[in-house]
């Protein structure tokens, strides 16, 4: 292996690793964009009424 070969391959390693980090921000601001929209998909849904504290206390069978 001769001093110039070292020198490029420096360099193709370099450039891996940016490309590398860059692809990792990538991923990471479109899973934080999932996110909130998620967010914002659960809190659109409509609030449920609760029911009445007696409701379901008990269960009535006749046999």
């Amino acid at each position: 292996m001769d001093i110039a070969s070292v020198g490029s391959l420096s360099s193709a390693l370099s450039q891996a690793q940016t490309g590398d980090a860059v692809g990792t921000l990538v991923m990471k601001k479109a899973l934080d964009q999932q996110a909130q929209t998620a967010q914002q998909l659960i809190d659109a849904l409509p609030k449920v009424p609760s029911n009445p504290p007696n409701l379901g206390n008990s269960v009535d069978i006749k046999v």
